[in-house]
């Protein structure tokens, strides 16, 4: 039975388990904040500036971290960002002042992390895959962002019974244990181990016979930035990224970073609220897989437009339940965010290589991407200085469902295809 599996599907559990260890430490940054707030005396907005860090270099490095995974291999980076993770987690055991927490939570983490983003798992799915991609890229989505929510309840746990160290001391150990089994199993592409892309049919392509470059680790970074400049010059890049910016600070920005702490603003115990992300998490599983899904089947840009417009009810509705308690209506509230949490993935990776090609595609969506984690620092920041200011959350609630509503318009002007992209110089306006 074993031989019937095509290695495509190995090598993408392998990468699935790799974005898990990444989702494993964005899962414990909102539940370590208040812990950490209580035994160093440092502010949420101090707190928030090693989250903001972590996320900025998290989606500056993903678009390098494509090119360079082009000239040195996709093994040899993803090894290198695995240790990075178990040095800059376990190292926070030792630290004393809240500027090594950025150190090692935004630097250290920020680049391992962002050189196991989503970038590389749809560097994965479209070299490997030729059928089954979106299905393969919401796999790889929900690994990324339903992995930082389902962990919560382990690691919340841990924290209240044994303290934030041994949760900490946990997914240092995790990122470590993996470093071998990417080093044994991820290949570059199908032909080193003399397969085809999964579903490929007919000649091989000059796309499958590509070899790594063989320029500098210089010229990689050259290369990650002529595709920057050449989306600028775009209006379809700037629609994607103004609307993945978007996705960014409604999730990772202010959900996964500042939930927990509101909750418990509320009166909310950190296990319950926990749970609730958990549920979120739970039913991201199904609206990312299924995304992928309806992806290989229906305009994306209508996905995404009822996505975002969905989040936007969610996020406006939720200052309104939150409390001590956890009620029916809040319940459906966190899964209407779970349907859509990375439900805006495989649309938006799949429009990337539609518009810019199966070459250009996978960098373009590494600025993309990296607009999303700009987006997200930028709201984890803003976020944390509303609750310093205001002495609540409700007003960066309400601002977060109205930039995703706005989003849910702009997603409809996205260019579906090469054809349809416009070719002039574009603004972000």
């Amino acid at each position: 039975m074993l031989k019937r599996i095509h290695g495509a599907w190995i090598v993408a559990i392998v990468t699935f388990l790799v974005l898990l260890a990444s989702a494993a430490f964005r899962s414990s940054m909102g539940v370590m904040v208040v812990p950490l707030e209580d035994e160093f005396g440092w502010s949420r907005s101090a707190i928030s500036l090693a989250v903001s860090v972590n996320l900025v270099f998290y989606g500056v490095t993903a678009p390098f971290a494509a090119a360079l995974m082009e000239r040195f291999g996709i093994r040899q980076v993803v090894v290198a960002a695995l240790t990075l993770i178990s040095l800059g987690t376990g190292l926070t055991l030792v630290m004393s002042a809240s500027w090594q927490l950025v150190i090692l939570w935004g630097v250290f983490v920020g680049l391992g992390t962002g050189a196991t983003a989503l970038v590389f798992g749809a560097l994965v799915a479209n070299r490997w895959f030729v059928k089954r991609r979106g299905l393969v890229m919401g796999l790889l989505g929900a690994a990324w962002a339903t992995g930082q929510l389902v962990f919560l309840p382990l690691i919340t746990r841990t924290i209240e019974v044994m303290g934030w160290r041994y949760a900490s001391l946990a997914v240092a150990a995790m990122s470590a244990m993996l470093i071998p089994f990417a080093w044994l199993i991820i290949r570059d592409r199908p032909s080193d181990i003399g397969l085809r892309p999964y579903g490929a049919t007919g000649d091989a392509t000059t796309e499958e016979q590509a070899q790594n470059a063989t320029h500098s680790g210089w010229a990689a970074a050259q290369t990650a930035i002529a595709g920057l400049l050449h989306g600028m010059r775009t209006r379809a890049f700037w629609l994607l990224a103004g609307t993945f910016f978007v996705c960014g600070w409604t999730t990772n920005g202010i959900i996964s970073t500042h939930f927990v702490p509101a909750a418990h603003d509320h009166g909310m115990g950190a296990t319950a609220a926990a749970s609730l992300l958990a549920v979120v998490g739970i039913f991201d599983l199904i609206g990312t897989i299924g995304s992928g899904w309806l992806t290989d089947r229906f305009d994306p840009r209508i996905l995404l437009g009822a996505y975002y417009g969905l989040r936007g009810i969610a996020l406006i509705g939720l200052p309104l339940l939150l409390g001590p308690n956890i009620d029916p209506p809040l319940i459906v509230i966190m899964i209407l965010f779970g349907l859509d949490w990375v439900a805006t993935v495989p649309p938006t990776a799949i429009l990337c290589t539609r518009v810019y090609g199966r070459e250009q595609g996978p960098i373009i969506f590494g600025w993309v991407f990296a607009a999303h984690m700009i987006g997200a620092a930028a709201a984890a920041t803003v976020t944390g200085s509303i609750r310093d200011a205001a002495g609540d959350y409700a007003t960066a609630w309400y601002l977060a469902g109205i930039l995703a509503v706005l989003a849910a318009f702009a997603a409809l002007l996205i260019p579906k295809s090469r054809d349809a992209i416009t070719q002039q110089a574009a603004s972000p306006s």
